[in-house]
């Protein structure tokens, strides 16, 4: 199954990803609207794009009390059905990596669709960080991972010489 993959060491920040999710989502360039964030690691000098895992445990999907949320059979995508949800923002609070979103102005859910099998971000991202590939598990944040513990494990070495 196809996957969205991040790969942060080639991500500059460039939002390019965030405004083509924008237009795509709802026809402005409006990153406030897109559902891929750029965050940005002050302290590492990294930037991280992040948007929904289309995880297996789906609790968005759960936590709808109105069957709102559906997959999407060509996509595996989690997908809100804006003519069945009534606007609760339950699933917000139940995705624990806060990738879903709503909407002030139609008083709806909003999340990644993955633009049904074409994803814009994939597309306007100019050096490759990020990609739509085929993958058994979701595994785009094992490198960021990584990276992390790698300094983590480097900080408790220095501290630990110091005692």
């Amino acid at each position: 199954m196809k996957q969205l993959r991040v790969i942060t060491d080639k991500c500059t920040s460039c939002m390019q990803c965030e405004l083509a999710c924008a237009f795509v989502q709802t026809g402005t360039f409006q990153p406030s609207r897109s559902v891929i964030r750029v965050h940005i690691f002050d302290e590492q000098a990294v930037y991280a794009p992040y948007t929904c895992f289309q995880c297996d445990e789906a609790w968005c999907l759960t936590a709808c009390p109105v069957n709102a949320i559906a997959i999407d059979p060509d996509t595996a995508a989690k997908v809100v059905m804006d003519d069945v949800c009534v606007g609760c923002a339950v699933c917000t609070v139940a995705c624990p990596y806060g990738t879903m979103f709503y909407n002030p102005d139609t008083h709806k859910a909003f999340k990644c669709d993955l633009c049904g099998g074409d994803p814009a971000c994939v597309k306007s991202c100019p050096t490759g960080a990020l990609e739509y590939v085929d993958m058994d598990q979701p595994d785009w944040l094992a490198s960021w991972a990584d990276k992390v513990n790698q300094g983590f494990q480097h900080m408790q070495g220095e501290e630990g010489g110091k005692a």
